[in-house]
């Protein structure tokens, strides 16, 4: 985070951390105050450490974090991470085909488990199919790896699907609530009009607006090459969980505090993220190399038939992939392992 940003940071939370002085005690400054807390987050020192650091009462360090965390949600949760409108959409879109060539994508879904102490009589709520205690960050991520839409907080036992169904972005995705655009052809192609999708794993059920990859079995070139382009797409959303969880290097051990503590801090770091891609990142986005193999999903459990919209949407894509108007002068050469 730079000099500006860190200004920028703090105008917009100075009022929110200016506490009034007393005749007992001069109070903690903003500056300080957020300082113990971006120093918390950015390290993943523990509240013991911080104490030395800065000569305040763990006690206290647990305070200023937990409520700098909060004030950084409120305050600029609508700024860097509003609702998206119905003329955000399309710019979205453009944004996955003019980075990952895959057309009327609205972002890359998935789910991130973050590590968290067992909470006292939990029983295996929280107990992952990893082998840990974690709560779910569930994102929908642009191609400028910022977070769109988040649900943070389900249980750790619970398969991404399930989290989605039964998230406010999932309740309103089903009767479309969130302004989808109408469907529209896509680029070159004379065929019907495709709806506007989102990009997910195998952990997610196939429907009109979630695309996953074909399984794999029995897989022609066709399907190979849908695969391999629905990658390129949903690579971001693992891309930008892994600039999150390097920046914000708390994230690199276990959440020593209860579920709704880690809640707040997840909600904080999210927002930061935002705030330090727009501000702080190039205009235009560094994108990795692709890997010849892919790897997909985290999640294996099956969600039954999918659909037969879901289906048909799918097969739309696949046969313009393979079209001479969707079709990458690469593709071919990458999903049989070879390079020119």
């Amino acid at each position: 985070m730079s000099v500006q940003t860190f200004d920028m940071l703090l105008a917009s939370l100075r009022s929110g951390l200016t506490f009034q002085d007393t005749n007992m005690r001069r109070s903690i400054s903003p500056e300080e105050r957020l300082l113990v807390t971006l120093s918390f987050l950015v390290t993943g020192n523990s509240f013991a450490s911080l104490h030395y650091e800065y000569l305040l009462g763990i006690s206290t360090i647990s305070g200023i974090v937990c409520h700098t965390c909060q004030l950084i949600w409120q305050r600029l949760r609508d700024a860097v991470m509003p609702q998206p409108k119905a003329e955000d959409w399309p710019k979205i879109a453009d944004g996955f085909y003019q980075s990952a060539q895959f057309p009327n994508c609205l972002g890359a879904l998935d789910g991130k488990h973050i590590r968290v102490k067992k909470p006292p009589h939990s029983g295996s709520q929280y107990f992952n199919f990893k082998q840990y205690f974690s709560i779910v960050l569930l994102a929908l991520v642009d191609s400028n790896y910022r977070f769109i839409i988040v649900d943070i907080g389900a249980y750790g036992s619970t398969a991404d699907a399930r989290i989605l169904c039964s998230s406010r972005m999932g309740e309103r995705l089903r009767p479309n609530q969130l302004a989808l655009p109408e469907p529209r052809r896509l680029p070159g192609s004379s065929a019907s009009a495709a709806p506007f999708v989102i990009v997910a794993d195998e952990g997610f059920a196939l429907s009109p607006h979630v695309m996953q990859a074909f399984p794999r079995r029995d897989l022609v070139d066709r399907k190979r090459i849908f695969n391999y382009r629905l990658s390129r797409a949903r690579r971001y959303v693992e891309c930008g969980f892994g600039i999150l969880s390097n920046k914000w290097r708390v994230f690199l051990s276990s959440l020593q505090m209860s579920p709704q503590n880690a809640t707040l801090l997840i909600q904080a770091c999210v927002i930061l993220h935002n705030f330090t891609r727009i501000h702080d990142a190039p205009s235009e986005p560094e994108v990795a190399p692709f890997p010849t193999t892919t790897s997909v999903g985290l999640d294996h459990n099956p969600q039954g038939r999918p659909g037969s919209a879901g289906l048909e949407v799918r097969e739309l894509f696949a046969d313009y992939f393979i079209s001479r108007e969707g079709a990458l002068s690469w593709q071919l050469n990458s999903i049989r392992g070879t390079r020119r």
